[in-house]
């Protein structure tokens, strides 16, 4: 089994780095399947680029999902973020995108569907979901219902139900505020373990990284807690942003994997992923430092190859 170090970049079976900035992840028959935004073009649009791995470290490229063509996919236009869920109903899988123009006035989610993980997916168009703002997003699925996360900062971060297709936003949940109340946290992930949800986000710094936060709540319309921290305070969250938190359902345990960017404005496409355990139960969530780790994915149990501390390991590829 191959060994992620948060930090370092993936490279693909061809030794290339690999482009899974702003990623999402599922596990589809035995194989993680990944999406990320590809930076070889910087911060404008190119492609969403489709992984495959059996253990979230050896990755295997599969192709572009989503390519540049007209509209809102055109060269020169900001598609971010790229999450994807499987409709219970059609098996079709829908991918949703922050849509957005250079100068991010736009602020729209877009939608996309395809056959298979890898795509290709046909692009179903964007909107501002029920008239608001969206920028960063993140995506929910309970059985035959889909929830879209989508920040706001004029008026916080909104946790929408989705149409029963999946490639609409049908009603507003609950909104959410960061604890000054000026706005919502942005790059939002959402998560349900033993009867709570735990709702992640990060502080609107542009590229730079902050002390990300959560908040719990019993159910999806709240209340929700105060934001805590879940990372040691100062460390800019091990210098990361969140982008998705990965479910690991094993037979011995469920384990959850926190996936972080460290942006590099001026070399977008070496942005390494921050990837670490993260430990939730009994309303606490608690991100730990590993230089390398790894993660079973059959029994759901998780190695640290060496032993875990407190300080961070800077950028390298």
């Amino acid at each position: 089994m191959t060994v992620i170090e948060p930090g370092r970049l993936f490279r693909d079976q061809d030794g290339r780095p690999v482009q899974l900035h702003g990623a999402g992840v599922l596990f589809i028959d035995g194989r993680f399947w990944a999406w990320g935004e590809d930076k070889r073009s910087g911060g404008t649009f190119s492609a969403i680029a489709c992984y495959s791995s059996p253990d979230l470290a050896g990755w295997r490229y599969e192709g572009d999902a989503l390519s540049a063509g007209t509209g809102d996919l055109a060269p020169g236009r900001v598609v971010e973020r790229p999450k994807v869920l499987r409709h219970p109903a059609s098996g079709r899988y829908v991918m949703y995108l922050h849509i957005d123009s250079a100068d991010y006035a736009d602020a729209r989610v877009g939608f996309a569907v395809g056959d298979h993980p890898a795509g290709p997916y046909e692009y179903r168009g964007s909107v501002r979901p029920l008239g608001r703002l969206s920028r960063d997003i993140g995506v929910h699925a309970e059985g035959d219902a889909g929830y879209l996360l989508s920040e706001d900062r004029d008026h916080g971060l909104h946790l929408y139900r989705l149409t029963d297709d999946w490639l609409g936003v049908d009603s507003l949940v609950s909104t959410t505020l960061a604890d000054h109340g000026r706005h919502g946290y942005e790059s939002p992930a959402l998560v349900h373990a033993g009867g709570l949800y735990y709702l992640f986000g990060s502080d609107l710094t542009g590229w730079a990284t902050n002390d990300n936060r959560y908040a719990t709540a019993p159910a999806l319309a709240g209340p929700w807690s105060p934001w805590r921290l879940f990372a040691p305070e100062g460390s800019a969250t091990y210098d990361s942003q969140i982008s998705a938190i990965v479910t690991v359902h094993g037979t011995e345990r469920t384990s959850h994997v926190y996936l972080g960017d460290r942006w590099l404005p001026d070399r977008l496409a070496d942005s390494p992923p921050v990837w670490l355990p993260l430990h939730i139960g009994g309303g606490r969530a608690r991100l730990e430092w590993h230089d390398r780790w790894s993660v079973d994915p059959r029994t759901g149990s998780i190695t640290s190859h060496h032993a875990p501390h407190r300080a961070h390991q800077e950028e390298s590829t």
